[in-house]
């Protein structure tokens, strides 16, 4: 409770700019409803300035920017700032956990292992039909690791997966340089970004 009593004096200057054209719209409608004898003067408005803002020529009611909102934990509560997540560090990790584990167990269902399966099979085949003489003479593995291997962090995950027509995992260790990808790939990564035997 005490909680939101601070959010609410926080957001004081906000909420009470946008309900004051509110409470003195009752209040005149209350005002010109009384049985008793109508004065001349019209109800002041001194929430809002309205009469002093309109003698001025300017918009009657002041302009309310929305304040910006913390994010809370859903978990726990805790102000995670402004970031667009919905837990924070500690309770997030069990529910990682659980969603790792639960994808491991959906990776092995007959479905996706024969999907698997295909997939390397392709890949098989294509190192098979590949011949080396198909790579130009420059294009050696020092060259590629020196020179088109690091020019990749520019390029986006998806191109590099489209490219090789690999998975998301593999194309982020080629990014990295955690892995070099088989030679039938390197001329087409030389094209992608820019590095030739000139």
């Amino acid at each position: 409770m005490s909680h939101l009593c601070v959010k609410l004096c926080e957001t004081a200057p906000t909420w009470g700019k946008l309900v004051a054209p509110w409470a003195e719209y009752v209040a005149g409608a209350l005002w010109n409803d009384t049985s008793r004898r109508r004065s001349a003067r019209s109800l002041p408005t001194p929430l809002t300035q309205r009469y002093r803002r309109e003698a001025k020529g300017r918009p009657p009611f002041p302009t309310v920017e929305a304040p910006k909102i913390d994010r809370l934990c859903s978990g726990c509560g805790e102000n995670l700032g402004r970031r667009d997540r919905r837990l924070c560090a500690e309770c997030s990790f069990p529910v990682t956990r659980k969603n790792f584990d639960e994808g491991r167990k959906a990776a092995q269902l007959p479905e996706f292992l024969a999907k698997r399966s295909a997939t390397q099979r392709l890949q098989k085949q294509a190192i098979r039909g590949w011949d080396p003489s198909d790579l130009p003479s420059w294009l050696t593995r020092e060259v590629f690791v020196k020179h088109v291997q690091p020019a990749l962090v520019r390029v986006a995950k998806s191109t590099l997966r489209s490219v090789l027509r690999v998975s998301e995992p593999y194309a982020s260790d080629i990014q990295s340089g955690k892995r070099v990808p088989h030679p039938r790939h390197w001329q087409a990564l030389a094209e992608l970004v820019g590095v030739s035997g000139r």
